[in-house]
């Protein structure tokens, strides 16, 4: 059996660990931890998240920083608040009590002049989102001359959001490391190209297949009309009492709009998105991981880097643009060896999308059916009665009330009173499901292609792509740019497939008979400025605008 012991840790860092219950280090750890301790090798490490990356480059960190230095001599870079935050926890329970300067956690969203004074005090390890780091090196607050390591953390993750120049700006700051070492769920070309630029024959460990998902997570999906989507998810939810889950919304306005709908109907369910302030966000984690609340709906840039233990389903709303970002989607649950459900509700012309991510993946999708009503009410029933079979009935002073209850329940039956508490509790459930409709998408039958509309592109998935310059640079993520094109066009958000954005310019999915108003809406407006050009990019413009 593989120890922490036999990967030459340590012994003080080996009882911390054993201490916070850790036996056995997990794949990457132990394919890991060996190169980093020779401390001058460059490494990429490719593995899924939630398989111990952070105790797989924190160890060797703490192993290898002197305790005597107040300047800091390691950086870990990471690309949200919540997993500087989580990272910068987990590293200061490896480390001994006492040993060595704090390990500080620098980022955004919180006054920088309070990160400024704790960096003159002395910091070993620095854990930091890349434009509060940068707002430190340019203020002069920070001093990376005597940094010997640097950890990209979720590369993959700092690309998507765009951070790739600020990664860059980061390396270059940092001119006399020993070593870099990358951490990635996936290895886009991206992530190759700052590998070649910035690193020196690198030792490569991979877990599992690149791109792959979690063997923990059985990849689920239902199939419905896009109008039903909301209804569905309420049916999925409704039909996993137990559930402890985040809902992946693709815009902050159908997050918040989704979070306002199911608490007005009584769920534990709350919202975060890039609009949240600081403190609201805080407010609503710490309310779901105390498990108050039990359901999250988070924008993909919102749920980046939050690691909560016990999440038991992700459900994707809907599919996002990226199909490598379904990766860290469903990387939320099945963690630490622990199993997990990642459920996709999709429309019958999103299905080449799923195709897309099963093959990146190389995971096959199970299907299921969309709970009936009947379904979903003998669940909750099962469910409370065994919740009324395990009610703790000796911390309360019950006794004293029971000759009350037995004069009171003296002529009722006990068939009778099950059905009373029957009715208490699911009179609502009942209701709304007794006369439920049938949301499955059936493939091939007539009464599906009628719903559907039977248009072959619909059907099949094909869409026209359309060419706009508009991308990166002008300040949209995916997201954004969505909410701008259906704002400016006035279209519903199913007629439009995936978004490709670059730099300078971005190609668009459209439903070919919408494409025409796209164009019109947006061709020749600007923005800031700048005049928007929008064709078809197949055919160079050419089609007509009548």
């Amino acid at each position: 059996m593989n120890t922490f012991e036999s990967l030459g840790l340590d012994p003080i860092l080996v009882s911390s660990v054993t201490q916070l219950g850790f036996k056995e280090p997990t794949l990457i750890q132990q394919k890991a931890i060996p190169v980093l301790l020779q401390g001058t090798r460059d490494f990429i490490g490719l593995a899924q998240t939630g398989t111990g990356k952070t105790a797989a480059f924190g160890l060797p960190l703490l192993q290898w920083v002197e305790s005597a230095s107040r300047t800091p001599q390691a950086l870990v870079v990471c690309p949200t608040r919540e997993l500087c935050l989580q990272i910068t926890q987990d590293m200061n329970k490896f480390r001994a009590k006492g040993r060595g300067n704090p390990i500080l956690a620098v980022y955004g969203g919180s006054p920088i002049t309070g990160q400024i004074k704790d960096l003159k005090k002395g910091v070993s390890i620095v854990v930091a989102t890349p434009g509060r780091l940068i707002d430190l090196i340019e203020r002069k607050a920070i001093d990376l001359e005597e940094i010997k390591w640097v950890v990209l953390d979720e590369a993959d993750e700092m690309l998507n959001m765009g951070f790739k120049e600020d990664i860059e700006f980061i390396l270059k700051n940092t001119p006399n490391r020993n070593s870099l070492w990358l951490f990635s769920a996936t290895m886009p070309a991206e992530i190759r190209k700052v590998t070649k630029r910035f690193m020196e024959s690198p030792v490569e460990v991979t877990v599992g297949t690149v791109n792959s998902g979690n063997a923990n997570i059985d990849h689920q999906y239902c199939t419905c009309m896009h109008h039903d989507r909301y209804e569905v998810l309420k049916r999925i939810i409704d039909f996993n009492p137990g559930m402890y889950g985040i809902v992946f919304a693709r815009t902050k306005i159908e997050t918040q709009e989704i979070a306002e709908k199911l608490t007005r109907e009584g769920y534990d369910i709350d919202a975060i998105h890039g609009d949240l302030t600081q403190v609201q966000r805080d407010k609503v984690m710490a309310a779901f991981r105390s498990k108050h609340l039990r359901l999250l709906v988070a924008t993909d840039v919102a749920a980046r880097g939050i690691d909560v233990k016990g999440i038991s389903h992700v459900i994707n709303y809907e599919l996002p643009d990226d199909p490598e970002v379904y990766t860290h989607r469903s990387g939320r649950t099945g963690r630490a060896g622990q199993s997990g459900i990642s459920v996709c509700i999709v429309t019958p012309k999103e299905m080449y999308r799923l195709k897309q991510v099963e093959r990146l993946l190389q995971t096959r999708f199970h299907p299921i059916d969309i709970p009936s009503g009947k379904d979903v009410c003998r669940k909750q029933f099962f469910h409370f009665t065994d919740k009324l079979l395990q009610a703790d009935i000796k911390s309360g002073d019950y006794e004293t009330y029971l000759p009350l209850l037995q004069e009171k329940f003296a002529d009722v039956s006990k068939e009778e009173i099950l059905q009373r508490v029957a009715s208490l509790e699911f009179d609502r459930f009942l209701q709304y499901y007794s006369n439920a409709a049938d949301l499955n998408v059936r493939g091939g039958s007539k009464e599906t292609r009628k719903k559907v509309g039977d248009t072959k592109h619909a059907a099949s998935g094909q869409f026209s792509r359309l060419f706009v310059n508009l991308g990166t640079k002008d300040g949209f993520y995916k997201a954004s740019f969505l909410q701008f094109i259906l704002d400016m066009s006035e279209l519903p958000k199913s007629v439009l497939g995936r978004i490709d954005m670059k730099d300078m310019n971005s190609w668009i999915e459209i439903e070919p008979d919408s494409m025409n108003q796209m164009i019109r809406a947006m061709d020749g407006k600007k923005f800031r400025g700048r005049k928007i050009r929008m064709n078809d990019a197949e055919m160079g413009g050419k089609r007509s605008r009548s």
